[in-house]
């Protein structure tokens, strides 16, 4: 089976997918589009990308691609602990760096280590981590350095000039999976988290505390939900749709029920997948 992945080769979102998928062939696309590009166009079977960051929040670009462009079932979710590492070219015996590469997430998750090592520095964003790493292997002339993992500097034969840079320990993402049918994935490597069903919600225009008739039908029923935010619809100012989490396996009566409950109100309601969880934090504990 063919399953891609943001990549180049090294980032973060390759160690989830080989968490996930140690035996299938993992083929790395440049950006999160060109992965869920693939599903449609079955030149994989299987997609994994970054849906959210423990401190920086949802990424936007997966969840607004997969609402407005790319409407793939969520087949899985995998959760992957975050460390970052401050990487420079083996020749750059000096640590001398006057540009800093890597994601935008990256970057802002290792903000105070930036400001007092190297205050002075610029800041240029990339696609990932590991474009970063690439970025700086290809470079050696450069006094620059990457944000990016141990797999990274494995994979582009960097130095770690400074480890554990990120600001918070707890760092963690959240990575989907995506197929072109909605069959869930299953995994014996990795330990199942929960199972979760995510709805994307719209609100009728004309009806006053919609939104607390939405959180109500949920309530009521005792279904906990994880999250629930707020995205612009792209078509005028005041446009939103809700993209709601439950941490409940789609059902034949309480879900269904809320659907219905919403439905009534006017809003509408589509399930974006309903599948399992796995958390590689908790492998790697156990094992």
């Amino acid at each position: 089976m063919k399953v891609g992945y943001l990549g180049p080769r090294g980032t973060f979102t390759e160690m989830a997918a080989r968490g996930l998928f140690a035996k299938e062939e993992l083929i790395a696309y440049r950006t999160i589009p060109a992965c869920m590009d693939a599903v449609a166009t079955e030149e994989v079977e299987l997609a994994i990308v970054p849906i959210e960051n423990a401190i920086e929040g949802t990424v936007n670009l997966t969840l607004d691609y997969l609402i407005h462009k790319q409407r793939l079932p969520i087949v899985g979710g995998v959760t992957l602990p975050i460390v970052q590492h401050c990487l420079t070219h083996p020749q750059n015996k000096e640590k001398h760096v006057d540009k800093i590469v890597s994601h935008p997430h990256a970057i802002a998750q290792c903000h105070d280590f930036l400001q007092q090592t190297y205050p002075n520095a610029e800041w240029e964003y990339m696609n990932s981590t590991a474009a970063a790493a690439e970025y700086v292997a290809n470079h050696p002339e450069l006094p620059v350095a990457a944000i990016a993992n141990d797999l990274a500097a494995e994979e582009y034969e960097l130095t770690v000039a400074y480890a554990n840079v990120h600001d918070y320990q707890q760092n963690r993402t959240s990575f989907v999976v995506l197929r072109k049918t909605a069959k869930a994935i299953s995994n014996d490597g990795a330990e199942r988290s929960e199972d979760k069903t995510t709805l994307m919600v719209t609100l009728p225009s004309d009806f006053s505390g919609a939104l607390h008739q939405v959180l109500s039908a949920f309530a009521w029923r005792k279904l906990n939900l994880t999250k629930i935010e707020s995205r612009p619809m792209k078509t005028g100012l005041g446009n939103y749709f809700f993209i709601i989490d439950v941490e409940e396996k789609q059902d034949n009566v309480l879900i269904p029920g809320v659907i219905s409950e919403l439905e009534a109100l006017g809003c509408g309601v589509e399930i974006l997948g309903s599948y399992p969880c796995y958390d590689l934090a908790m492998a790697k504990t156990e094992a």
